[in-house]
C-alpha cells in the first residue's frame, strides 16, 4: 500500500494506473475506520481495479463548538487496517495540504442542504461539498463510495457530481450495525458503558416506524409521536431532529408514500447520533 500527503505525488501514481488501464475506486473518509468505512473498501476492491482510500479530518465541516479537536485520529491502526484489506493507495494529507493560508473558494449546495443536519449544523455541507470538490479534483476517480448513514450527505454529493458535472459514479452502501442494531460510527467510542446501552433505543425507534408502516400507518404525525415516546425512554437522550421526508429531495411528507426517509439525529450526553432507514411504500 501506498501512503502519501503530496498531491502531486497522488496524480502520478493514479494516472500511471490508468495508463494501465485500471478503473479507479475511492472512499473518502476521516479515519477512527471501522467496519462500516471497510465496507466501502470492500465494495471498491470488488469493483474497481485500484483503490484510493482518504484519511482527512475536514476542519471546514465542523461547526465552533463542534469535536474538530476531539474527533479520534488513530493513523497507525487506520494504516493497519487498510493495509489488510489491500488498498492500493491512502491519500493523508493535513490541512496546510488542502487549505492554503489565503484560501478562498468555497462549494455549497442550496437546497438539500436547507434540510435536517443542515439546520442544526449550519456550514456543514459547505465543508463538506468543499472538500469533496477537491479530493474528487485530486483522485478523479471512477466510482466514490458513502454509506446510507449520512444519507443527506450522500445525497447531496449525487447532486454536487450532477450539478458540476464530474464524471464519476456515487455508490451509497448499506449501514452497516453492531448486533444490536446500534448504527457504526466513528464517534460512538465517545459514549461511556450506560450510554452505548442506552443508545440501542435509536434503532428500536426506526424499527417501530417501519413495523408501523408495515402495518398500514400512512400519517407521519402519529409515527413520530410513537418514536419520541420509545426515545424518551432514555432521560439522557435529547433528540435533535426526527424527521420523515422524501428520500431524494427530502421534504417533509404529510402523507406516507413512494420512496421514504425515516431519520432522525440525537444527543446521549454530548455525544450526536444519526441513524435513518429508507423505506418504499406503496
Amino acid at each position: 500500500m501506498l501512503i502519501t500527503a503530496d498531491i502531486a505525488k497522488v496524480r502520478r501514481i493514479i494516472q500511471q494506473a490508468r495508463l494501465k488501464g485500471k478503473k479507479v475506486g475511492f472512499v473518502p473518509t476521516m479515519g477512527a475506520l471501522h467496519q462500516g468505512h471497510l465496507s466501502l473498501v470492500k465494495a471498491s476492491n470488488r469493483q474497481s481495479d485500484f483503490t484510493v482510500v482518504s484519511i482527512f479530518v475536514n476542519p471546514l465541516q465542523f461547526g465552533p463548538k463542534e469535536d474538530l479537536k476531539k474527533y479520534p485520529r488513530r493513523f497507525k491502526p487506520d494504516r493497519k487496517l487498510l493495509k489488510k484489506e489491500k488498498v492500493d493507495l491512502l491519500f493523508y494529507p493535513s490541512a496546510k495540504d488542502l487549505y492554503p493560508k489565503d484560501f478562498s473558494i468555497s462549494v455549497s449546495e442550496g437546497q438539500l442542504s436547507k434540510f435536517l443536519c443542515g439546520i442544526s449544523r449550519p456550514g456543514h455541507f459547505k465543508g463538506v461539498c468543499t472538500v469533496v470538490t477537491k479530493l474528487f479534483n485530486i483522485i478523479q476517480p471512477d466510482q466514490a463510495y458513502f454509506g446510507q448513514k449520512d444519507c443527506q450527505q450522500a445525497r447531496i454529493i449525487r447532486r454536487l457530481v450532477r450539478d458540476l458535472n464530474f464524471p464519476l459514479e456515487i455508490k451509497v452502501l448499506p449501514t452497516v450495525r453492531e448486533s444490536d442494531g446500534l448504527a457504526l460510527s466513528s464517534r460512538n467510542q465517545y459514549l461511556n458503558p450506560k450510554q452505548r446501552k442506552d443508545a440501542r433505543v435509536i434503532y428500536q425507534a426506526l424499527r417501530l416506524a417501519k413495523k408501523d408502516i408495515q402495518n398500514g400507518q400512512r400519517n407521519p404525525a402519529r409515527i413520530i409521536k410513537a418514536m419520541r415516546q420509545r426515545l424518551s425512554s432514555v432521560k439522557s437522550l435529547k433528540i435533535d431532529y426526527l424527521e420523515i421526508a422524501n428520500a431524494e429531495s427530502l421534504n417533509k411528507l404529510k402523507t406516507i408514500k413512494g420512496k421514504v426517509l425515516i431519520t432522525l439525529a440525537v444527543y446521549l450526553a454530548k455525544v450526536r447520533l444519526i441513524d435513518n432507514i429508507i423505506l418504499n411504500v406503496d
